[in-house]
Order: structure tokens, then sequence, then C-alpha cells
């Protein structure tokens, strides 16, 4: 039975079943050879490169996880365990199964094999799952219904799945998208609960994780939680005093191991190219869920990881199968993985056939999932069920990328319709992901190294481009260390051999720890980490992008940074030399944020009245806390992210630029009054694409002012 759709429902709802000479290349080529020890390829040499791709192995963005490639797996998908879904899910190295699927999760009694109001198709039951899971080399991800069971019911499973059956289930979120319940006027995620506020899902969490745990204390438990810019992110329901998140995660900060958020490009309307620019937005997203984490959960936050349990192009209609959400595929997991989640689970395995369109040349099946079902819509129908769609070839080539352990790294591109992907493999060689997003034109690419010295044997090529029915080598020769050309709408991996000698492997010193943040005032942070075997000293190095400063250095396992700038956010790793100098593996990476001074002789109070996913109102109140009046003001803010803006303002004149605001005191305004004894208020309606974080720093007249 093909899947069932429920359209109309917001996105991310529940159930879905440069040209230059050759003179300058030379030149170019020459300087990085001078500084990396690259030497240029001379058959290439006189090529014009289109792109220029920086790879630097010495900033690391984390390691890959043994469930870094995941996918969903619904019970009523009849397919689901015919056994060439395990044989193709090895292949591509996928590390988790999500079962038993989306907002069916919230209906389903895992004893009974029951979804009531649902179908569930034969040979689906738990213990068939297991077995697929146990044939591709996964672990399953478990979610247990919150919206129809109980913790009792979880606890059970549990049992089941841990001391009967000993499969060693670790991951288990409480219920799907448990806010789309209606709560916020929208509803599609089954709950009765006659309360269905943030307030009592967090009590029922904290409910769940304590039944759960006591049959095994092994088990990590998943709260749900909204992406940040997405809907309902910032409503706040009537009754309550926060929005979900900032409910939910208060109360439940200290029981909870993970939490779950999912993210689609958009509605069914989304093109290839809608998909591909909304991706930007998700390290900014990724990097609110964690600072919300770290807000609450404090110095435990590093214990809790974030799942990314369903992403997609779009919730269902179009443009699903073809070559475009392959290449989207490639790009949203490395996205993903390289902005701190240890899990990136494709909406769908099978799902069923959709709007049937023409995309690049071919039909696409508007199907959601990876692999076909055997599906029609009309007289048209799909392939033989488990023919792979090109977003499984997607997922695969990032598997020619890197495994578990491995260390992910940055990677920059010059060019918007290339992206580039990086991992610093554990046998030391480096391995370079290029996705061309360009459907008509094939892409020249310059390779840059830091921290990484290629050898002169060719690098392994793989290749999925148009006319590919698999990921294809390429014979050696057609690509170098300095450049390689990616066909038109293409995914290529590069993998290189290090020279003799040089990087990590050829370092007496193990990888440090993950540096921890011990300190933090407005302008000092004092980071530790645990130490590693054969090192006589430390770097530690701040990364913008793929590039690296040494900001710290130690003979011990801390350091104190020092003059960073009030309300400042810095991304930094541990590097440990050997005795010789040569430096080991980046520890993963730390990201944290300067706060503001306590004797500021100023005060800004920033208070969100509203916000409604993509906007919000603010109110800020200034206060004067010198010993002298203040006459004619202005208070300045960054905002943190992109697609941040001021829409219209009160009681002051706005003016922003890029992403600098500037609000002046209105005309006839008095003095602000010394030592606090006044103060000015002024609001403005807000406007976010994507997260929407709160300014980290305010001045007045120039000067920093303090919080609150």
């Amino acid at each position: 039975m093909p899947a069932p759709h429920r359209p109309g429902r917001p996105a991310g709802a529940g159930f879905r079943p440069l040209a230059r000479g050759a003179a300058v290349l030379a030149a170019a080529l020459a300087l990085l050879s001078s500084l990396t020890g690259v030497a240029p390829a001379a058959p290439q040499a006189a090529d014009v490169a289109d792109v220029d791709v920086r790879i630097n192995a010495q900033a690391a963005l984390g390691r890959l996880s043994d469930t870094a490639r995941g996918v969903n797996t619904a019970v009523w998908d009849s397919h689901m365990n015919d056994p060439e879904v395990a044989d193709l899910m090895k292949a591509a190295d996928v590390g988790a199964m999500r079962y038993p699927g989306g907002s069916y999760a919230d209906i389903y009694h895992w004893e009974t094999h029951t979804a009531p109001g649902g179908y569930v198709a034969p040979g689906t039951g738990f213990d068939a799952f297991m077995g697929t899971v146990r044939a591709t080399g996964a672990q399953p991800i478990l979610i247990a219904n919150y919206g129809s069971g109980t913790p009792e019911e979880a606890a059970g499973w549990v049992r089941y799945a841990n001391v009967t059956k000993d499969y060693g289930a670790k991951y288990w979120e409480i219920g799907n998208e448990i806010y789309g319940n209606g709560h916020y006027g929208s509803g599609w995620e089954h709950d009765d609960h006659e309360d269905r506020s943030p307030r009592e899902y967090a009590r029922q969490v904290r409910a769940y994780a304590a039944a759960m745990k006591a049959v095994d204390p092994t088990v990590k438990i998943g709260a749900v939680l909204t992406t940040p810019g997405e809907w309902p992110d910032g409503v706040v329901g009537e009754g309550d005093s926060g929005d979900w998140n900032h409910t939910v995660l208060p109360e439940v900060a200290d029981v909870i191991d993970f939490v779950s958020v999912h993210w689609y490009a958009g509605g069914s309307d989304t093109t290839a190219a809608d998909a591909s620019a909304r991706l930007a937005r998700l390290p900014g997203e990724l990097r609110e869920v964690r600072g919300q984490i770290d807000r609450y959960a404090g110095a435990d936050s590093p214990d809790i990881g974030i799942a990314l349990t369903e992403i997609n192009t779009n919730t269902g209609g179009a443009r699903l199968t073809a070559r475009p959400n392959g290449l989207f595929a490639a790009d949203a997991f490395m996205t993903a993985l390289e902005n701190g989640v240890f899990t990136v689970d494709w909406w769908n395995t099978h799902n069923g056939a959709g709007d049937i369109t023409t995309v690049d040349g071919e039909t696409d099946y508007g199907d959601m999932g990876m692999l076909s079902s055997g599906a029609c819509t009309g007289d048209v129908c799909e392939p033989a069920p488990n023919t792979p769609f090109h977003p499984y070839y997607g997922m695969k080539m990032t598997g020619e990328l890197g495994s578990a352990g491995d260390t992910m790294v940055a990677a920059a591109s010059s060019a918007q319709d290339v992206s580039a992907h990086a991992v610093l493999r554990r046998d030391g060689r480096l391995s370079v992901l290029l996705v061309n997003k360009n459907p008509d034109a094939a892409q020249t690419v310059d390779l840059g190294y830091s921290g990484f010295t290629p050898s002169a044997t060719a690098p392994e090529v793989s290749r999925y481009a148009r006319g590919d029915s698999d990921i294809t080598a390429i014979t050696a020769g057609e690509a170098s260390a300095s450049q390689v050309t990616v066909p038109p709408y293409a995914l290529l991996t590069v993998t290189l051999e290090p020279q003799a000698g040089t990087g990590p492997g050829s370092s007496a010193a193990a990888t440090p720890g993950t540096p921890k943040l011990d300190v933090v005032t407005d302008t000092t942070a004092r980071l530790s980490w645990e130490g590693a075997a054969g090192a006589t000293r430390y770097l530690v190095q701040e990364r913008d992008g793929a590039h690296t400063r040494l900001v710290g250095e130690s003979t011990g396992t801390s350091v104190t940074l020092r003059n960073l700038p009030p309300g400042s956010t810095h991304t930094v790793n541990v590097l440990a030399a050997d005795a010789s100098g040569r430096l080991s593996t980046p520890s993963s990476p730390l990201t944290f944020t300067t706060g503001t001074p306590s004797d500021a002789a100023c005060a800004v109070a920033y208070h969100r009245d509203t916000s409604w996913g993509n906007g919000f109102v603010a109110t800020v109140t200034v206060r004067n806390l010198s010993d002298t009046p203040i006459t004619g003001w202005t208070v300045d803010w960054d905002w943190p992210t992109a697609g941040q803006s001021v829409s219209s303002g009160w009681s002051a004149t706005f003016h922003q630029t890029g992403s600098h605001v500037r609000v002046t005191a209105p005309e006839g305004a008095g003095p602000l009054a010394p030592d606090g004894g006044s103060s000015a208020s002024f609001g403005f309606v807000g406007a976010n694409d994507g997260p929407g974080p709160d300014p980290t720093v305010f001045r007045l007249n120039g000067s920093v002012c303090s919080s609150g």
C-alpha cells in the first residue's frame, strides 16, 4: 500500500509518507607550493579555474559518529524489511534507522503492533525491523508513543528490546512532532493529553525518562524541540510563559541525553535552487539549538547531543526523486554533521508516489523515499521496489568521504553553485567532496590546503554524474591534488594520500580532548582539555570559516584567552605538538560567546514581547549608570546571524546597514539621568529569515553596556 499523504500542513509536519589567466594561476600555484609543499600539477597548470576551494585540515568541525547517516522507516511501508533494503543501506554506510515512522509513532503500540486510525503493513513489527537493523549494521532510533501511550508502555518496550531480546537499543525519542498537536493552532500530531502545552510535554518527558531508565539506565532519552526560525519557533501559546523550546528545555535538561529536531527546506513548491539556498540557513539554526542547550544545561551541555531525525527538500509533492535532490542530500547530510549533530535521518526509506513531473530530463515521482516503493500516480508507475532514487546516491557519496571516527575539517568554496566538504581520515588521507549544483556547466576547481601536504600519488576520485548508474571510480590521471573538474549537476569525491612524513599520522602526539569552557567574562575565557599522549605542548587555534589563527599556547592542559571583545563569539580547536613540533589531528571544536561587563557605565535590557517564527516584537530599555547625564543618545548592536532585520520601530529613529543597527533618540528627547535615575525605551518589529537569536552586546554612545 502506498504511503498516504496529508497535504496542506506546515513545513516539517509529522507524517511525510573565477576566471583568471594562466599566468595568474601559475603564480598562485607556485605560492601555494611554497607555503604548503603542494606541487602544482603540470598537465593542468594552464587550465582556467572557475572555483577556488580551500581546505584547512587543522580546523576540525567534529568527528563523524557511527550513526551519522540515517534513514526513517515506517510501519505502513510493506517493503521496509525487504532483504535488498539492508544490502543497500549497508553499502551506503547507514548507521541509524528510525522507527516506527514520523507521526505514526504517536498512535503506534509496539506490543500489539497496531496503530488505531492508521494502516500497519504485514511484516513490519519491531522484531522484523530489528532484523533489518542488524543486517545493515546500524543502530535503531526508536520513538516512544507520547500521543496515545504512557511512560509504562515505553518502559515495557525498553524491557523487551534490551532485557528480553538484548537488542541494545540506545536512542529513544519521546514522541514525534508533539508541537504539532494543535496547541499552536495547527494540529497533525495525535495527542490524547488534556493539556497539550509544552509545560505538560516537559513533565511527561521526565516521567518517561524515569520509567525507561529504571529498566535500562544506559538508554539515551531524546526530547522533541522546534527548529529555530521554523514554525512554531517563537510562538507563545495561550497560558504559556514562553515558546516551546524555552519552556521544555529548562524543565528537562537534567534528564535528557539528546534533542530531536526536523528540517525541511520548504513546501511542495520548493525548487532545487530554493532548497540549495535555504540550506545556508541550517548552520545558524543548529547553532541556535546548541545555544539554547548551553543556556539551560550549563556545564552539562556537551553531554546533550542534537539529532536531526527528519530532513528532505520539501514536505511532499514534487522534485524529490530526481538528480537535484541527490545533490541536496549529499550537501545537507554533510552540512548538518559539520554543525554539531550526531545523526541525520532522511525522510524516508520508501514513501510512495506523489506529483509526477519531469526534472533534468527524468521522471520525478514526487516520492520522499530514497528507494522506490513501486507505487503509481495515475498511469505513471515507479520502477521496481527498492530501486534507488538519486537521494540514495547522494547519501552514499558521503560514505566515500569518511566513516565513523574520521574528522570533518573546514572547506570553503569561492562559488555559490559549488559546495565543498572535507574529512581528514584516521589513516592520514584527506577526502574532499565537491557538489556542482550548476545544471549546465562543468566547474574546474583549484584545490588548496592548510595543514595537509598531498603526496605525488594520483588521487582516488569517485563521481556521481549524469549517465552514472552508481558511484563510479574515475580513471587515474583525470584529476590532480591541485585541480579537478566536476561535471554539471554532479558529485565528486577526491581522496589524497599525505606526503610521507607529514600530517597527523607522522606526529607522536595523540589528539587532545575537546576544549571545555571553564570561566568566561566580557574579555577573557579560560579553556581546559584532556591531555594527549606524546604531547609536549598545545596550540589553541581560532577558526573563521576555513581560516585559522593561533590564539593560545600552553605546555599544560589549560589556557586563558585575553583581550576578547565583549559579546563576541569564538570557535576554537586544540592541537598537540610532539617533541619534533609535528602536530596531531585537531580536537573537536568549542564555540563560546563572551559576556558583557558587570561594571559598565550603561545597561540595556532587551525583551522579546512576542514572536511568530519569522518575526517578533521587541522592547529595548536603556539606562545611564555613569555619574553625568547623557543628552542625544545612540544605541548600536549587530545581529548575530544573516537574515535578521528591523522592519519598523517607534519612539526612536532606526537605521540598519548590513547586520548593524543604530537607534537614535527621538527629537526632543530629554537627557538620560546619571546613576540610572531615568531610562529610555523604544520598540520595533523585527524579521528573521532563519534563526533569530538575540543580539549579544549593546553600546550606548559607543560604550559597551551591561545586560539588564
